[in-house]
């Protein structure tokens, strides 16, 4: 065992066994490299990234490799989920050098932690015009004995470089008509209308362009923007992006059409799309957005909950495919012949038509991916559903992939949003009480007494790396999101004291930009600072997203005020790079169209007028909007204040920067209130 042992991550964990010398990442290791006077060789992935588990058992599992790297290097690995912030910084070093990046991200640096020499995945031998790793090594290796002075310029310049990348806010005021309409057409004309999404292969989710589009949509009446939604979504859930028998969507498609997923299914992607599934199942009654919602929603639950309430990061893309061998998709594809050995002749020839299963196949050795691929002929949903309950029972019997079971704050916030919501939106309070264990967890293990976050924990132990920008803006969104569908004051109440880190420590006091990591975090060589969307939304974005909602429930002047100066950046990147800044544009239509605040106020919680009142609040289409249930009387959330009962009944008060209408003691009329930014 390696100095790996005993770690929270499972993605380290993987490679303690290792013959290489890993350090973590600690100034112990950067100690050693001086003292030995090497450089030292940065890994960094992830546990369920596939090629990083090809170059471990191709390199670092090799004992001469190892060797090599022992006598010459002092060898850190790193979880990127993790350590985003040193994701983050090299890997924008990385592309800066290379114009490309991925994972495993190979970066070498001197013992100040300056970058000299970058790569992802390198083979084992030479091929295809890239070197062997071995040869990387060497080279390094020899330009640190005989070109000490050039590698330190080199170092030196990219280190000058990344710190004149620093984001200057080119003004504070959030976008307006003109540039969320500029930003609707930037996605329109990127928009692939025949199979939905945007841009090629590989064709990502694209999670937070498509809550823009809905909240878009619901402001203004633009049917293109419901459209390229709507689309999307369906081509994605018949897509093999999906898992057809369980539910759940995997990271990406390799190809335009997703038909073939890279396989691993990662919490936040799963957390954002059931969320988008659920509101568009709002805006629309789609029930195949229903359907999509709810099984996804099953999935985080069944797959991805630890004992202690938590989510666990991803299911890995790879699996035993029964002869020992670790193959990617192994537990998700099928042949014909499978099928007929599961279901007999007649209930195999319906499953591959069903499914688009072909004696070719739509993946490697003649297997497919299960999609929906017909849009003709009917199937008798009796019969559908037991083929699909017969292959899922057979599947189970596979050996099933991996989990990195630590739990991320970020990306628990996210899934908590999304059970909360689908949960009261469906009627499923096993979805709801899902969502506040994992929100008893954060608070329990990662929320100390000073309002500080810890990223990660596993089996109930928190780890020892801070919580960066998004962890904050993110668990904010889903105490939020439980504030509005418990009525519980508390979550609110800890949603403000995160909050309160973002403007202490988060924000430039001068210019209101965001940085991902605090003022009093490690210092890098640069302080991390992207307000882009990548996989989840940014930090900066979803802080601005997470400030606003709580400015609407308390009427915080300052939160509201830090919320407009951080959308700065969208009213510059929106009309450019609409694809990258989704979860900013989403908060922008919230700002334009107030957000609406809505107080229901019932003589008890079980009343039925008060619960028909709640269920249409939550059910409102218009972005952005908070909604406080209680009793009349009650001073749990700030929303309720001074809202008495109406000729004794519930009521409904709607309001807009604190500005109210006559309140409502008729769900169909507030429903019709909170349906379109147009009536």
């Amino acid at each position: 065992m390696n100095r790996l042992a005993g770690v929270t991550s499972p993605y380290l964990l993987q490679h303690a066994d290792n013959p290489v010398d890993w350090w973590p990442w600690t100034p112990e290791a950067f100690e050693e490299a001086r003292r030995r006077d090497v450089p030292i060789l940065l890994s960094v992935g992830y546990s369920a990234c596939h090629w990083c588990h090809v170059m471990a058992h191709e390199s670092f599992e090799d004992q001469d490799t190892a060797d090599f790297l022992n006598e010459n290097f002092v060898s850190v690995k790193v979880d990127r989920e993790e350590r985003p912030d040193i994701d983050a910084v090299y890997m924008e070093a990385v592309q800066a050098a290379t114009g490309q990046g991925g994972w495993p991200m190979t970066v070498f640096l001197t013992p100040d932690a300056e970058p000299f020499y970058f790569g992802t995945y390198f083979p084992p031998r030479a091929r295809g015009g890239m070197p062997s790793f071995r040869q990387v090594l060497e080279g390094v290796r020899l330009a640190w004995d005989d070109r000490r002075d050039e590698v330190g310029e080199v170092a030196g310049k990219i280190v000058r470089d990344l710190a004149q990348r620093e984001i200057v806010q080119q003004g504070t005021e959030p976008p307006g008509e003109a540039e969320q309409a500029q930003a609707l057409l930037g996605l329109t004309r990127e928009y692939d209308p025949q199979r939905g999404g945007f841009g090629g292969a590989p064709k990502f989710p694209p999670s937070m362009a498509l809550e823009f589009l809905l909240r878009h949509h619901a402001r203004t009446g633009s049917e293109g923007a419901l459209q390229m939604a709507q689309d999307t979504c369906e081509r994605m859930a018949r897509g093999g992006i999906y898992d057809q028998l369980a539910g759940g969507f995997a990271r990406y498609s390799v190809d335009r059409d997703w038909v073939v997923p890279h396989f691993e299914k990662m919490l936040y992607d799963n957390a954002l799309l059931c969320r988008v599934y659920a509101h568009l199942w709002r805006g629309t009654g789609s029930s195949l957005a229903r359907r999509v919602a709810l099984e996804t929603a099953d999935f985080l639950v069944r797959e991805l909950r630890t004992e202690q309430g938590g989510f666990a990061s991803a299911l890995d893309a790879d699996s035993d495919d029964g002869t020992g061998r670790s193959v990617e998709g192994a537990y998700y594809v099928w042949s014909p012949e499978q099928l007929r050995a599961v279901l007999g002749d007649e209930g195999g020839e319906l499953a591959a038509r069903y499914y688009g299963v072909t004696e070719e196949g739509t993946f490697e050795h003649g297997r497919s991916v299960l999609q929906l691929p017909q849009t003709e002929g009917v199937f008798d949903a009796d019969q559908v559903a037991s083929v699909r309950e017969r292959l899922l029972a057979e599947r189970a019997l596979r050996p099933a992939p991996g989990r990195d079971d630590k739990v991320v704050a970020a990306w628990n916030g996210l899934a908590i949003a999304a059970l909360a919501e689908t949960g009261a939106y469906f009627g499923r309070p096993d979805l709801i009480e899902a969502a506040v264990a994992a929100a008893d967890l954060l608070v329990r293990l990662h929320l100390d007494e000073h309002g500080h976050l810890t990223r990660t924990s596993r089996d109930g132990r928190a780890g020892a790396n801070a919580g960066v920008l998004e962890d904050y803006a993110d668990v904010a969104e889903g105490f939020l999101a439980l504030a509005s569908v418990t009525g519980e004051g508390v979550w609110l109440d800890f949603a403000g004291l995160l909050l309160d880190q973002v403007l202490a420590r988060f924000t430039d006091p001068e210019t209101g930009a965001l940085y991902d990591t605090a003022s009093d975090a490690e210092q890098l060589i640069r302080r991390p600072q992207d307000p882009t969307d990548n996989a989840t939304p940014s930090g900066w974005s979803a802080a601005a997203a997470a400030l606003l909602s709580y400015a609407a429930h308390t009427g915080s002047e300052p939160h509201r005020t830090a919320a407009e100066r951080a959308l700065g950046i969208v009213t510059t990147l929106g009309p450019r790079v609409p694809r990258f800044i989704g979860w900013g544009l989403a908060a922008a239509e919230a700002l334009l169209d107030g957000p609406r605040e809505v107080a229901v106020v019932g003589p008890s919680p079980t009343d039925a007028g008060t619960t028909a009142l709640r269920r249409a609040a939550l059910l409102g289409t218009l972005p952005g909007t908070v909604v406080a249930v209680g009793t009349v009387g009650s001073e749990e959330l700030p929303l309720l204040a001074g809202r008495p009962l109406v000729d004794g009944a519930a009521a409904a008060y709607v309001c807009r920067h604190f500005t109210c209408d006559a309140p409502t003691t008729d769900p169909a009329r507030l429903r019709t209130e909170l349906k379109s930014g147009q009536a």
